[in-house]
C-alpha cells in the first residue's frame, strides 16, 4: 500500500491494527482506557510512519485544544521567565502547552495579543496585565474561557488571581531591616499607577511608616526606562543626609535593585551602613558586594498554581466556584547589604511595637 506523503491518523490505526477511536483515545490522553500492549502497538506504528497530530484542527473539531495561553507584561524581567518556567512546568503535568505573548507593558500589543489568543481557541488564559485589559478580555475571550491574573489586578473582572502577598512581604522587610538597626528608609518603586501590586506594596510601606514614629522615610517612585536625575538625585540625598540614623533602601522588584545597586556602586557607597534590599530574588544578587538582601518571590509555585487554577476551572463544578485570591508568602534572603555592627544597632524587638495591621512575626 502506498502511504501519503502526510500520514493519517486512519493509517497510523491500520499500522497498529487498532481502530481509530483507540489512536485518538491514545492522543487524547485516555490511555488508560488501552492496554499496554495496544499502547505499545500505536506507539510503534506513530514513529514508523511519522505521524504527527494536528492538535489545532483536533482542538477545533473537539472543542479542546489543549493549549493555554500567557500573557506577560516584560518578558525581560526575571520575574516573569521565572514564573513562566513553573507555568510551562505545571503544563506538561496536566498535557497541556503553553502559548506565550510578550506584551512589552504596551497596552495596544496586549489588546492585539488577547485577539490572537481567542482566535486560536486557547481553554485558558493567565494574565500578566501591562494595562488594563479588561474590556478586551470580555471582548475577545469566549465566557467558557477561564481567565486567571498573574501578580497584578484587572478592574472589573471577576477571576483568580495568584501573586506575593504584598503586605506580608512589606512586613518581613520592614522587620528584618528594623532588627538590624536601620531607622531611615527609601523605598523605591517603579510607577505605581501601573500595577496593582506596586500600588499594594507603596501602601502597606507608608502604612508602617505611619504607625512607627522611630522610622523616618520617604517614597520614590521612578520610570526606569527614562529615570532622568530622579534616580540619582534621590539617592544622592539619601546617602548624603545628616540625619544620624542608620538609613536603608528598600526596592520594590528585581529591576529596581539593579538600578540602584549599580548607582551605589558607581557612587563608591558601602553597603551594610547604607542598607540595600530588595523584593525578588536574581542569581547576580549574591554576587554583590558582601550580598544583596533580598525577598524571593515563590515564582514556581506562582507559575504552577495559575496553571491549576484553570485547570480546575474546565469542569463544570469548577466554572461555578466563587473567585479565589491566592497569595503566597517571599522567603527572606538575608546578605551583608544589610548586616550592620550589631554593637551599634538597636535593640528593640520589631515584633513588640504597636502595629495592629501588621503580622506577628
Amino acid at each position: 500500500m502506498t502511504r501519503s506523503p502526510t500520514p493519517t491518523i486512519l493509517e497510523v490505526a491500520r499500522e497498529a491494527g487498532v481502530s481509530k477511536t483507540s489512536v485518538s483515545r491514545y492522543l487524547g490522553g485516555e490511555r488508560d482506557r488501552l492496554s499496554p500492549s495496544m499502547q505499545t502497538r500505536i506507539a510503534t506504528a506513530i514513529t514508523s510512519l511519522g505521524y504527527r497530530p494536528n492538535w489545532m484542527a483536533r482542538g477545533l473539531k473537539g472543542g479542546q485544544s489543549r493549549l493555554l495561553g500567557m500573557l506577560v507584561a516584560d518578558i525581560r524581567n526575571p520575574f516573569s521567565t521565572a514564573v513562566l518556567h513553573g507555568a510551562e512546568q505545571a503544563c506538561r503535568a496536566h498535557g497541556l502547552s503553553l502559548l506565550v505573548c510578550n506584551t512589552d507593558n504596551d497596552a495596544v500589543l496586549e489588546r492585539r495579543h488577547l485577539e490572537m489568543l481567542a482566535a486560536y481557541r486557547v481553554e485558558g488564559m493567565i494574565i500578566n496585565a501591562a494595562g488594563d485589559p479588561g474590556p478586551a478580555l470580555r471582548r475577545f475571550a469566549d465566557p467558557r474561557t477561564p481567565v486567571v491574573l498573574l501578580d497584578r489586578q484587572v478592574s472589573d473582572l471577576d477571576a483568580d488571581i495568584v501573586g506575593l502577598d504584598n503586605a506580608l512581604a512589606i512586613d518581613q522587610a520592614f522587620a528584618h531591616l528594623h532588627a538590624q538597626g536601620y531607622r531611615r528608609l527609601l523605598y523605591v518603586s517603579e510607577p505605581v499607577t501601573e500595577a496593582s501590586s506596586r500600588q499594594a506594596r507603596l501602601a502597606r510601606v507608608e502604612a508602617c511608616l505611619a504607625r512607627h514614629p522611630e522610622w523616618r522615610g520617604e517614597t520614590l517612585g521612578v520610570a526606569l526606562e527614562a529615570p532622568g536625575d530622579a534616580l540619582a538625585t534621590k539617592l544622592r540625598r539619601f546617602v548624603d543626609s545628616r540625619d544620624p540614623a542608620p538609613g536603608a533602601i528598600l526596592c520594590a522588584n528585581g529591576q529596581v535593585t539593579l538600578a540602584v545597586a549599580q548607582w551605589l556602586r558607581e557612587a563608591g557607597v558601602t553597603l551594610g551602613p547604607v542598607g540595600l534590599m530588595g523584593i525578588d530574588e536574581l542569581d547576580w544578587c549574591a554576587l554583590v558586594g558582601p550580598g544583596i538582601t533580598t525577598l524571593a518571590q515563590p515564582t514556581a509555585t506562582l507559575g504552577a498554581s495559575a496553571v491549576d487554577c484553570l485547570v480546575t476551572r474546565f469542569s463544570p463544578e469548577g466554572r461555578q466556584r466563587p473567585p479565589r485570591r491566592l497569595d503566597y508568602a517571599g522567603t527572606l534572603i538575608p546578605r551583608g547589604s544589610t548586616r550592620r555592627d550589631s554593637a551599634a544597632a538597636p535593640t528593640t524587638d520589631f515584633r513588640s511595637l504597636s502595629c495592629p495591621s501588621l503580622r506577628t512575626f
